[in-house]
């Protein structure tokens, strides 16, 4: 599976209001959370939808305080982010 990844660091009380708005963008991508702790998001966009995705978080930007970071180094234990991140490593090398 092709996907690209977008972190973003937000206020936890927006985490929900991100996952509506990209969930009613049905093909666009999903939200993940990676770390609750520090309120951690992860956007998984398709190829052909990743400049909409930034288009959407430009747009959220004027909303709400959220900020794209690198992808963090410790994922924690979700199997999930886990199996993903080995994929997109193999697909790197």
């Amino acid at each position: 599976m092709d996907l690209r990844e977008i972190y973003l660091e937000i206020a936890p009380e927006h985490i929900a209001y991100i996952k509506f708005i990209f969930e009613s963008y049905e093909e666009v991508g999903i939200i993940r959370t990676v770390d609750r702790k520090k309120s951690i998001i992860v956007l998984l966009a398709m190829p052909d939808f990743i400049d909409a995705a930034h288009e959407i978080i430009a747009s959220l930007k004027k909303d709400i305080p959220l900020a794209e970071i690198p992808r963090p180094a410790d994922l924690s234990d979700d199997w999930f982010m886990v199996e993903l991140a080995e994929a997109m490593t193999a697909v790197e090398k």
